[in-house]
């Protein structure tokens, strides 16, 4: 019996993920961590199977524990900013693993570590033609400086796989901006361009950040699933191919790139095509005042991280086959009107 542990079952990644595994994999054993009974039961009512542990990423003496039991633990709670869960993690895999059963890590980091250049530079809403890939590229990846969004994070991840090779197989898994109805059994929603969506219905026009020349990747929600699934299943299978764990281990997961500026221009358009806003105007925001009104997530609008995804495709054939972030604006502003409208 193959023994999975997932944090964040009630996140939009962690519930999606645990949804398209348990669809394709009900013979599993499912242990998931949540915060509350309450969230407990979200889970239980849509996956009546999975077991409930009840705690969160400061429960060490827990996500130890139920680290050393699984085969594989699947981590999405909070897991690219979350220093004591990575370190649990990493404990309990090197416990309760050895060369002839060794324990696998699937990591959720995030494409905001390419934001790094662009803050360091003190650059915002320009363009950049720095392009990295996950396969020939993947040095660089795993080297970035040590003070990169996330990148305390994925230190303990990979030195996690790469000191304990034999018996913890890690990878990192990278989505950029992600977008879909999640599937899970709580949270079905982003955040980059589900708060774009908000703000342009809350002030009628459409932000863009310094010059609008920044780009993102995106991933359907349902896509990333799919990637995470792979990677279960190749560890399921016990796949060692080069290249799969530990200090090449690293994946984005991407299916294209977009301007932030034109998808601000998209979600205008949609608003008052679907009479929410009477024009498809935008504004021009400095920093200051995207954190005032926005929050600081909103400075992803200006920010370019972009980074493409080579290293599923050629070891595992993944593919995306959503439909793309242009096609999905007027549902994400259909949605986010309902929101603000309590409905």
């Amino acid at each position: 019996m193959v023994k999975i542990f997932i944090t964040g079952a009630t996140g939009y990644i962690g519930g999606d993920t645990l949804y398209e595994l348990y669809e394709k994999h009900p013979d599993f054993e499912y242990t998931a961590l949540v915060r509350t009974p309450e969230k407990g039961k979200q889970v239980t009512s849509k996956f009546p199977k999975v077991r409930i542990v009840q705690g969160d990423n400061d429960s060490t003496d827990l996500l130890r524990e139920e680290s050393s039991k699984a085969d594989i633990v699947i981590h999405t709670a909070d897991a690219s900013d979350n220093v004591n869960a990575a370190n649990a993690i990493a404990e309990g895999l090197a416990k309760g693993h050895n060369k002839t059963n060794p324990g696998y890590w699937l990591h959720t980091g995030g494409t905001g570590i390419l934001t790094y250049f662009d803050t360091r530079d003190g650059k915002l809403g320009e363009n950049s033609d720095k392009l990295f890939n996950d396969l020939e590229g993947v040095d660089e990846l795993v080297n970035l400086p040590s003070e990169a969004f996330h990148r305390n994070v994925d230190e303990i991840v990979l030195n996690s796989g790469t000191q304990h090779a034999d018996s913890v197989k890690t990878a990192i898994v990278c989505p950029p901006t992600i977008y879909g109805n999640g599937r899970g059994p709580s949270l079905t929603r982003g955040r980059q361009v589900y708060e774009l969506a908000k703000l342009t219905l809350q002030r009628s026009k459409a932000p863009i950040i310094g010059s609008g020349k920044a780009r993102w990747n995106n991933i359907h929600v349902h896509d990333l699933s799919r990637a995470f699934v792979l990677l279960v299943e190749a560890a399921v299978a016990g796949k060692t191919d080069d290249g799969l764990w530990g200090d090449k281990g690293y994946y984005f997961t991407e299916n294209g790139e977009h301007y932030w500026s034109e998808i601000a221009k998209r979600v205008a358009e949609s608003a008052k095509s679907q009479g929410y806003i009477e024009s498809a105007e935008t504004e021009d925001l400095d920093e200051s005042t995207a954190k005032e009104v926005a929050g600081f997530e909103s400075i992803s609008w200006g920010l370019n991280s972009r980074g493409e995804a080579r290293r599923l495709k050629k070891l595992l054939g993944w593919k995306p086959v959503e439909r793309s972030l242009e096609d999905e604006i007027p549902t994400i502003v259909a949605n986010e009107q309902r929101r603000l409208k309590g409905l």
